[in-house]
C-alpha cells in the first residue's frame, strides 16, 4: 500500500511540474547555456546562435539533430574525419557531420563562422547588434533564403533573444529563469541551478517479441536491444518530397526487403521493383526507394559521377528512369560510368 501511494504521489507530483511549452521555447531554455558560452569564446552574438539553431532544427525536432546532434546543417566537408550520417538537404543522401553532444555543434559552429574568410567581416560589427549580424549573415551567403536575416530577426524579437547577449555563463540559467518564471516549478530545470537535489530519471521499458533461441542471458538482451532498435528505426521511416518535380520517396534507414516497405506503406511488391529498377528484394541501409514512378528528366542539367558510383545510384539519387539516363547518356544498358564522368540529366549528350 505505501509503494502504491508512493507511486500516485509521484506521479501527481510529475504531473504539476510539466510544463506545457512550445517546441521552440524549449529548445530556448535547453541551450541558451551553449550559445551564452560561444558567445564568450568566439564573440558571436548568442541570439543569433540561437536563432540559427531554432531555425536550422525546427525547435529541435529535425532528425540532423534528433539522430545527428547536428543543430546547424553543418555538412561533412573534406576536412572532416568524424562520425557522419546521410540526409536529404539539396540532394538526397548527402553527408552531414555527426557528433557525441550538441555542445560540440554549437562550438563546431563557431569555428565554421569564425574561421571561414567570407564571414570575417561579421566580427567588426558590434556584437550586440543582432540585426547587422542578421543581415552579414545573408549578405555573406550563409543561406540561400531571401527572407534568411528577417527571419532571424523575428525569431530574436519574438522570443526576446537579445535578452542573452547581456548575460554570462554564470549568470545564462538565471537569465532564462527571468524569461520563464514557471521553470522554478520543473524540477529539471531548477536541478541545474541545485546541482546537489538532482535526481536521476528513469527510462521507461519496453516490451517487445524475441524469437526464442537458446543462448547465454547476456547474448539474448543484446538480441532484444538489437531487434527492438530496428524495429524502431524501422516504423520511423518518413515519407519525403524529393527536389525533382516532388517525387515522394524514402531513404532505408536500416537493412529490410521490399515486402516490409511494401506492407507499411500500402504499395504492391511488383510496382516498388518497377518503379526503382531492383535486380532482387534486398533493402540496404541509405538506398533511395520511390513509391512512385520516376521522371524521364532530373531537375538539374548535369553531374559528376563520383568513384564507385553506378547508374543505378544516379538515376535513384536524382528521381530519373534508369533508360532514359542511359539514352541521354548515349550509353549502353549495364554500362557504368568512370569516376569523374559527366552525366547529363535533362538533356541528351552531345555528340563528339
Amino acid at each position: 500500500m505505501k509503494r502504491l501511494f508512493l507511486a500516485i504521489s509521484l506521479l501527481v507530483l510529475s504531473k504539476f511540474s510539466a510544463q506545457g511549452w512550445a517546441t521552440e521555447d524549449q529548445y530556448i531554455q535547453k541551450f541558451a547555456k551553449y550559445a551564452v558560452e560561444e558567445m564568450e569564446k568566439y564573440k558571436i552574438p548568442a541570439s543569433i546562435t540561437l536563432a540559427q539553431g531554432l531555425l536550422e532544427t525546427g525547435g529541435g525536432q529535425s532528425r540532423l539533430a534528433q539522430e545527428g546532434k547536428n543543430h546547424f546543417g553543418i555538412k561533412c566537408k573534406e576536412d572532416w574525419t568524424g562520425k557522419t550520417m546521410k540526409h536529404t538537404d539539396d540532394a538526397p543522401n548527402e553527408c552531414f557531420r555527426v557528433y557525441d553532444d550538441p555542445r560540440q555543434s554549437y562550438e563546431d559552429h563557431s569555428i565554421f563562422l569564425s574561421t571561414r574568410k567570407y564571414y570575417a567581416n561579421l566580427f567588426n560589427l558590434d556584437m550586440k547588434d543582432y540585426r547587422a549580424w542578421a543581415t552579414g549573415l545573408k549578405k555573406a551567403g550563409y543561406a540561400t533564403n531571401p527572407r534568411y536575416a528577417s527571419i532571424l530577426i523575428t525569431k530574436i524579437e519574438k522570443y526576446k533573444l537579445y535578452e542573452y547577449d547581456n548575460t554570462n555563463s554564470n549568470e545564462v540559467l538565471y537569465a532564462v529563469l527571468k524569461m520563464y518564471p514557471d521553470l522554478k516549478d520543473d524540477r529539471t530545470f531548477m536541478a541545474q541551478l541545485e546541482p546537489g537535489k538532482a535526481t536521476k530519471k528513469v527510462k521507461e521499458p519496453v516490451t517487445v517479441e524475441v524469437p526464442y533461441k537458446q543462448t547465454s542471458y547476456a547474448q539474448q538482451q543484446k538480441r532484444v536491444e538489437r531487434i527492438k532498435t530496428k524495429a524502431e528505426i524501422l516504423n520511423s521511416i518518413l515519407i519525403k518530397s524529393h527536389p525533382n518535380d516532388g517525387l515522394k520517396y524514402i531513404v532505408i534507414p536500416e537493412d529490410t526487403d521490399v515486402r516490409f516497405i511494401a506492407n507499411k506503406f500500402r504499395v504492391s511488391e511488383s510496382r516498388l521493383m518497377k518503379w526503382n529498377e531492383l535486380e532482387n528484394e534486398t533493402l540496404k541501409k541509405n538506398d533511395i526507394v520511390f513509391l512512385e514512378s520516376k521522371n524521364s528528366s532530373g531537375n538539374t542539367a548535369t553531374y559528376k559521377a563520383m568513384s564507385g558510383e553506378d547508374m543505378h545510384a544516379i538515376a535513384q539519387k536524382f528521381g530519373i528512369k534508369l533508360h532514359k539516363l542511359y539514352a541521354k547518356n548515349r550509353m549502353d544498358e549495364g554500362q557504368q560510368p568512370s569516376a569523374g564522368q559527366l552525366i547529363y540529366l535533362i538533356d541528351k549528350k552531345p555528340r563528339n
